[in-house]
C-alpha cells in the first residue's frame, strides 16, 4: 500500500465519522427551532420541555462534532500538500468563509442560546436558537461550495507562471450548478436524518408510556417534517444525477455498471458481477428507460458507457485509468437509493397512524431501530460522490497521485491513521454514551417559574429574573 493510498483512507475514514455529525447537527438546530417557535406562539410548557430536551441532544452533538471537523482541515497541509498549493488560493476562500463568518457565527449565538434562558427576553432567546440553525447551515454551504469546485472546477484560471488554479469570480464558485444542487441536497438530508432521530427517541418514550402527550407531539412534528423532505430530496437528487452525468459521465456510467453506451437504458434493481473490469454482469430486474431518466431526464436519453468514457479521457488526458471503483459506486448508489425509500415509507406508514401512535406497537418498534438508517444513507451518498470523482481530486485539473505530499512517508501516515482510528473509537464511544444517556431521560416535569424559562415580556429580562438553568 502507497502512501498516497493510506492518505486517502485517512482522509475518508476521518471525513465519514465527521459526517456523521453534520446533518444531525443541522437538521436539529432546525427542529429545536420549530419547537421552541412553538412555546413561544402557544406556551405550552410540553413544548418548552421539548426544546429543552432536544437542544440538550444538539448540544451534545455538536460538542463532539466540532473536534472531528477540525482534523480534516489539518490533512490538507500534512497529507495533501500538492493539492493546496494547486488550489489553495481556490480552495481557501470558501474554508475561510466557514471559518470565519458561518462557524463564528454559530458558535457566538449557540452560546447566547445555552445561557440566555431566563436573561435574554423570550423573542430574543428565540431568534438566537434560528441564528445557529442559520449558521449550521451556512457553514454547510461554505463547505459544499468548495467540494463542489473539485466536482466542476469554475470562476478559476490556472496562472502560468506556477500551473496553479488562481480564483477570479467567487460568485461564478457560489453559482455553480453542482455546488447549488448538492447544497440543497445536503439540507434535505440533513433534515430528514434528525426527523428520523426525533421520531426515533419519541418512538421510545412512547412505548415506554414516558410523557405520552408531549412525546407524541414531537413525533408528529418529525413526521410532518420527514415527509415532504424525503419527497423533495428524491427529486433534487434526481436533478442532481443530471448535472453529474453532464460534468461527470464517468461517475453515473460507475453507479450503474454501464460499460456500453445505450440509449435508452434500463436501470438494474441487482446485479450479479459487473465490478471492476467485469463488463458482463447478470442484471435482475431491469426497469426499462429508468437509467435515461435519472442521468438525462428524458425518456430515451443516451448514456455514455465507461469503455467509451474512458477513452475519451485517455485522448484528452492521456493514458490512464479514468474508471473507479465500479462495485463501491453501483452498491452505494442503490444503498443510498433503497433505505432512502424505506425512510419515506416509514414516514407515511407513521403519518397513516399519527393520531393512534401509542396504539401502534410495531411502527413504534420499527421507529427506534430506523434512527441509524439515515447515517448509513449519508455515508453511501458520499462514497458515491467522492469514489465517482476518482482518479481526480480535482476534476480534470489534477489526479489524486499527483495531489499527496511527497515527503511524508508511509510510516507517518500509518501511524496517525491508527491514533486517529482509536482516538475517533473513544469519541464515538462517549458520544454514544452521553447522546443515548441523555435521549432516555424523562423530562422535565416542572415548568420553570417566569413564563417557563424566559421573561415574561418581550423586553429585555432584567438582572434578578430567575435563571432557568438547562440540563446540558
Amino acid at each position: 500500500m502507497t502512501a498516497e493510498e493510506l492518505a486517502r483512507i485517512q482522509f475518508a475514514s476521518t471525513s465519514i465519522y465527521h459526517f456523521l455529525f453534520v446533518p444531525l447537527t443541522i437538521g436539529l438546530a432546525l427542529l429545536t427551532a420549530m419547537l421552541q417557535t412553538s412555546w413561544y406562539r402557544g406556551g405550552r410548557s410540553e413544548h418548552l420541555k421539548l426544546t429543552r430536551f432536544f437542544g440538550t441532544l444538539l448540544v451534545i452533538n455538536i460538542a463532539v462534532g466540532v473536534v472531528t471537523g477540525l482534523v480534516q482541515e489539518f490533512q490538507f497541509g500534512m497529507n495533501w500538500s500538492e493539492y493546496s498549493r494547486f488550489v489553495g488560493d481556490v480552495f481557501g476562500a470558501p474554508l475561510a468563509m466557514e471559518g470565519l463568518v458561518a462557524f463564528f457565527f454559530e458558535s457566538t449565538f449557540l452560546g447566547l442560546w445555552l445561557f440566555g434562558w431566563g436573561r435574554l427576553s423570550k423573542r430574543v432567546h428565540l431568534a438566537t436558537i434560528w441564528a445557529v440553525a442559520l449558521g449550521s447551515a451556512l457553514s454547510a454551504a461554505f463547505i459544499m461550495a468548495a467540494n463542489s469546485w473539485m466536482q466542476h472546477p469554475v470562476g478559476y484560471q490556472l496562472d502560468p507562471a506556477t500551473g496553479h488554479a488562481q480564483l477570479t469570480s467567487i460568485m461564478e464558485v457560489l453559482t455553480n450548478g453542482v455546488f447549488l444542487r448538492g447544497y440543497l441536497h445536503v439540507l434535505l438530508a440533513s433534515v430528514i436524518t434528525a426527523s428520523v432521530v426525533m421520531l426515533g427517541i419519541s418512538a421510545w418514550h412512547l412505548r415506554r408510556g414516558s410523557s405520552p402527550e408531549a412525546f407524541t407531539r414531537s413525533a408528529r412534528l418529525a413526521i410532518g417534517v420527514l415527509i415532504p423532505a424525503a419527497m423533495i430530496g428524491m427529486l433534487v437528487g434526481s436533478e442532481l444525477g443530471v448535472t453529474e452525468a453532464r460534468y461527470q459521465p464517468m461517475k453515473i456510467a460507475a453507479s450503474e455498471a454501464q460499460w456500453t453506451t445505450c440509449q435508452p437504458c434500463s436501470f438494474s434493481l441487482f446485479q450479479v458481477g459487473g465490478g471492476n473490469r467485469d463488463e458482463t454482469p447478470t442484471k435482475i430486474i431491469q426497469v426499462p428507460h429508468l437509467l435515461s431518466l435519472l442521468a438525462t431526464n428524458s425518456w430515451n436519453g443516451k448514456v455514455e458507457g465507461l469503455n467509451d468514457v474512458q477513452a475519451q479521457y485517455e485522448q484528452q488526458y492521456g493514458p490512464g485509468d479514468y474508471v473507479p471503483n465500479v462495485f463501491v459506486q453501483y452498491w452505494s448508489m442503490r444503498v443510498m437509493a433503497y433505505l432512502g425509500g424505506l425512510l419515506l415509507l416509514l414516514g407515511l406508514w407513521a403519518f397513516w397512524r399519527r393520531k393512534k401512535l401509542v396504539e401502534s406497537p410495531w411502527l413504534l418498534r420499527v421507529a427506534i431501530w430506523a434512527i441509524p438508517v439515515p447515517f448509513v444513507v449519508n455515508t453511501a451518498g458520499w462514497m458515491l460522490t467522492e469514489n465517482g470523482r476518482q482518479p481526480w481530486i480535482v476534476q480534470g485539473l489534477l489526479r489524486t497521485a499527483d495531489a499527496a505530499s511527497p515527503s511524508v512517508g508511509i510510516g507517518t501516515i500509518a501511524t496517525s491513521l491508527g491514533v486517529f482510528v482509536l482516538l475517533y473509537g473513544a469519541l464515538a464511544v462517549v458520544d454514544w454514551l452521553l447522546m443515548a444517556r441523555f435521549a432516555r431521560k424523562e423530562l422535565d416535569p416542572v415548568s420553570p417559574p417566569g413564563a417557563d424559562g424566559g421573561s415574561t415580556s418581550d423586553a429585555d429580562a432584567d438582572d434578578d429574573a430567575p435563571v432557568f438553568a438547562p440540563t446540558y
